[in-house]
């Protein structure tokens, strides 16, 4: 993430001696692991994702076309942002020219913002599905919409990395570097960066679920008095699914929609959690609150490395609250060839996997009756 800020304003401050502390020292090893993981974390996690989608009978439904686009873009973080990173840290100088300089600047910048507009994007969406349940003829297309719209403003607030970021000799190597003159600058530079990244976003999200929630309950409160759980017989399904087709006609919940907002809440807050160590130290950095020594620097740096976390931790909760997804999974190599080798061990492996697989499946099935 290092289109965002580095180090380089830093030495604005310290005048006197701009030489004494190297703005290019970190933790290479620890770092580069670190990176790498992330790599590998987050292309197997969406390439997962997108598989599963492709694979999946419905893959046509709404949630699971912003899914494709959320997954599309994280994949995009890892490929784009990621692997750059990786690149810099082994090289630590810039060797591909100004043209590539300002181009992988700015597609880093593009699909970093594209993975944050997507969840906004799915949040507006679902946000129109709770509240107005029965309009399906403008569901499609303002899905679409919010999507087109995601990637555009994504493109138009990474442009001046175009202009900013240039090809520079910095303390004897040539660097993909970014130079504003002042620490005014530079303050109103990360504080635009944070609005724009993360802070109006999170609002918006926020807004979003609170709205939400107040939906449920409200819908809840008047269900509740004419739906108390009550045994059923065998001959009293069918007028149950009926009963349900009647309330999903009066404006009434699905299940299957309050598990989407359950899991598109979770995708939000981790999405919360992840960059907000970030966006607040690079800010009290940028602002001075924290000291420019040699070891703040590689932290800094280390930080900086923690933002692409988002993108491998989403294909883990698509998994964790869609069973289809993974069974779906569970049948393609390499997921086919793990399940063939803890299969293949033995009987009392088998038994133990057959045991832990009903059991996961009977949580499966309660959670989604408490859904």
């Amino acid at each position: 993430m290092d289109w965002v800020i580095r180090d380089n304003y830093t030495t604005l401050s310290n005048g006197s001696q701009p030489e004494a502390i190297n703005s290019f020292y970190f933790y290479q090893t620890e770092q580069l692991s670190l990176l790498s993981f992330l790599l590998a974390a987050i292309v197997l996690g969406n390439v997962s994702v997108l598989l599963a989608l492709l694979l999946s009978k419905r893959r046509k439904s709404r949630m699971n076309f912003f899914i494709m686009h959320l997954a599309f873009a994280d994949l995009s973080v890892g490929i784009i942002s990621v692997s750059t990173d990786i690149i810099w840290r082994i090289t630590v100088a810039w060797k591909a020219g100004n043209v590539m300089c300002k181009s992988v600047r700015f597609m880093q910048a593009m699909v970093t913002y594209s993975s944050t507009y997507v969840l906004v994007a799915l949040s507006l969406d679902r946000l129109d599905a709770i509240t107005r349940p029965m309009n399906f003829s403008r569901g499609w297309s303002r899905a679409r919409v919010l999507v087109a719209s995601a990637w555009i403003l994504s493109a138009i607030f990474s442009s001046p990395i175009l202009v900013l970021y240039e090809e520079k000799l910095i303390q004897g190597s040539l660097q993909c570097w970014i130079e504003l003159g002042s620490e005014l600058k530079w303050q109103l530079y990360m504080c635009l960066v944070a609005l724009s990244l993360f802070i109006v976003p999170a609002f918006i999200i926020a807004g979003c679920y609170t709205i939400i929630v107040y939906t449920i309950w409200k819908k809840s409160a008047h269900l509740a008095p004419n739906h108390q759980a009550m045994p059923l017989k065998d001959g009293d399904k069918h007028e149950e699914i009926g009963d349900l087709r009647r309330a999903s006609s009066r404006g009434i919940i699905p299940k299957a929609k309050i598990k989407t907002v359950k899991m598109t809440f979770v995708i939000v807050f981790v999405f919360i959690i992840c960059w907000s160590p970030y966006i607040i130290f690079d800010l009290l950095q940028v602002f001075g609150h924290v000291p420019r020594t040699q070891t703040n620097i590689a932290v800094a740096t280390f930080i900086q490395s923690l933002a692409p976390l988002n993108s491998a931790a989403n294909p883990v909760i698509y998994c964790l609250f869609s069973t289809r997804a993974c069974t779906t999974l569970g049948k393609l190599p390499p997921f086919s060839w793990i399940c063939c080798c803890f299969v293949s061990r033995g009987p009392e492996t088998s038994s133990i996997i057959d045991t832990v697989t009903s059991t996961l499946r009977r949580a499966t099935m309660r959670t989604q009756d408490n859904l």
